[in-house]
């Protein structure tokens, strides 16, 4: 009879509770130190552009207030100075629901790629002095005709400190992947790697009321040169509107002509329309 002999061997195992705290004890004592985090604009800048040295990063996708390029119509109605500004404001205060402070930076490509193409990109920021929010808009094929104006538009909102970075660095437009509007620049309108420069810009004080069931907004616009007043309402029936608008103004007194170019074209020229 062949016997065989086992030999029972036994080993001393730890729980996995016990062996994760040693590990983590043995690392809370070793010398290895992290990097320090970057600072909150550069992380936020990371997040919006493709980093050579780390394609993992995903890009954060602001909110789109749209999906495409939609056709702004604008009764305009040019104001002659600031008493006539005052009296209107004063006569909508009981329809007055809001004031916008907004400050509008303009950008074109290095080559004239946009302004060849009748086409601007625009910055907007609101609040003033502290940002409270800020959009990218393109426009587009402007047209202004009897105080109508009809401008192609594609707009979404970016974050304000992005939007600041780019102001004193316009390349870093180009560098934000998850931008609808700033992927039409590139692609669309062909800014290449150039890039864009700013034109500068202006300041406008918007006072916004619902009057007769329309978003009526009242601008006192400062360039550097002077400032403009205007009477703006956005609708679909721009005729109808222009009409009711008129009639408040003469009724009340109050002078008025039709607007006849747009604030930017303003801007770009340097004088104030006469």
């Amino acid at each position: 009879m062949l016997l065989l002999s086992v030999t029972k061997i036994t080993t001393t195992t730890r729980p996995l509770p016990y062996i994760i705290h040693a590990f983590a004890k043995h690392t809370s004592n070793s010398s290895i130190s992290q990097p320090p985090p970057p600072p909150p604009l550069l992380r936020r800048l990371l997040h919006h552009s493709n980093h050579p040295k780390n394609p993992s990063i995903k890009t954060l996708k602001p909110p789109q207030t749209q999906k495409s390029p939609t056709m702004e119509v604008e009764v305009k109605l040019r104001l002659p100075d600031s008493t006539s500004h005052q009296k209107l404001s004063s006569l909508l205060s009981p329809f007055h629901t809001k004031t916008l402070i907004q400050e509008n930076i303009f950008f074109d490509g290095a080559n004239s790629e946009l302004s060849s193409n009748l086409a601007v990109l625009r910055l907007r920021f609101y609040g003033g002095g502290i940002d409270s929010h800020s959009v990218v808009s393109l426009k587009a094929k402007p047209v202004i005709s009897d105080g109508i104006s009809r401008v192609e538009e594609d707009e979404e909102p970016i974050d304000s400190f992005i939007a600041r970075a780019c102001v004193a660095e316009p390349w870093r437009l180009l560098s934000i992947d998850s931008s609808r509007v700033l992927k039409r620049v590139r692609e669309e309108f062909g800014v290449g790697d150039k890039g864009l420069v700013c034109l500068g810009g202006f300041r406008n004080v918007r006072q916004v009321f619902d009057w007769n069931g329309l978003k009526l907004e009242l601008d006192e616009t400062h360039f550097d040169f002077g400032t403009c007043y205007e009477i703006e309402c956005e609708s679909s029936d721009p005729e109808r509107v222009k009409k009711l608008i008129e009639e408040f103004l003469a009724g009340n007194g109050i002078s008025y002509r039709n607007s006849e170019v747009s604030k930017f074209a303003i801007f770009r020229s340097g004088k104030l329309p006469k």
